[in-house]
């Protein structure tokens, strides 16, 4: 009797409850609740809103002139960041993670710094270095070179607030990957470049990837370094963020809806290749 009792003890413990079962339903229910609440509604609402005017009122806000303009600008801005991201980003990774050297600390830490730094105090520091009232900026507008209120502006401005993305991405698997990899392809006979290109970038690849596809969301949708450094200029500088903003400013809510629509559009396939980067993450670590 006594053993029989303590089997239904253990087997009441080890069952579990209505209780058990209806905690993290509970927990999954609210989770699930708040990102309904803080991202599915917001985007339900702007498409609804959008599409509610006809797909042909929608596509004409697209294709005006400067709506046009706008995207074509921004996409181009952000390739053209992500290209230096990628390189110097995974420079930066590999000099922090393979050597050492004095001040790395401090290097490291001034990585994550763009995150901290409002975007507009972004943009109010590279006016000040880089403005027509600047030594600098009088010594490049001598030579030739618009920064500020033109192309080199925005990108700048792009690569100061993604600079931290590729960094992150790419630091942690260089930390992880097996040096001896690299040792015996050396004892092999390879060069360090051939090492690079064969052992360590098939590694690095995903990560580096990763940080483009992250470094690219962000970049499109950048709106207070790049509206003080590009001088918001229709047909010249003006980028999707800031047209979109203009046009609300100009009680044009509808003449803004077309460029949001394609911006949250974009930002969903960074999201669908995100997901497919990190299946081909957890596929090479399996």
């Amino acid at each position: 009797m006594a053993i029989w009792k303590a089997r239904r003890a253990w087997k009441a413990r080890s069952t579990p409850g209505y209780g058990d079962l209806g905690r993290p339903l509970l927990l999954r229910a609210m989770a699930a609740g708040y990102i309904g609440f803080i991202i599915a509604l917001p985007i339900v609402a702007l498409s609804v809103r959008a599409f509610g005017g006809g797909l042909g009122k929608l596509w004409a806000n697209v294709v005006r002139p400067d709506a046009l303009y706008s995207l074509e600008l921004t996409l181009a801005m952000a390739f053209a960041m992500v290209i230096v991201n990628v390189a110097m980003g995974t420079l930066m990774a590999w000099v922090l993670v393979r050597y050492k050297f004095p001040g790395r600390s401090l290097v490291n830490a001034l990585i994550d710094l763009p995150f901290a730094i409002p975007t507009v105090v972004t943009g109010l520091m590279l006016v000040i270095l880089y403005g027509p009232q600047s030594a600098v900026g009088r010594f490049m507008a001598a030579g030739g070179v618009e920064v500020i209120y033109a192309k080199p502006g925005i990108v700048l401005a792009l690569l100061f607030v993604t600079l931290p993305f590729v960094v992150r991405s790419v630091q942690p698997v260089l930390m992880g990957l097996d040096k001896e990899m690299e040792e015996a392809a050396a004892t092999l006979g390879a060069n360090r470049w051939v090492v690079f290109r064969k052992v360590v970038v098939p590694s690095i690849l995903p990560a580096v990837l990763t940080g483009a596809a992250l470094s690219f969301s962000r970049a499109i949708g950048e709106f207070g370094s790049v509206v003080i450094v590009a001088g918001n200029i229709p047909m010249r500088t003006q980028v999707a963020a800031v047209f979109i903003y203009g046009e609300v400013e100009s009680d044009n809510p509808q003449g803004a809806l077309g460029v949001s629509i394609v911006l949250l559009a974009l930002s969903f396939l960074v999201l669908i290749a995100l997901y497919l980067l990190q299946r081909v993450g957890r596929n090479q670590d399996a």
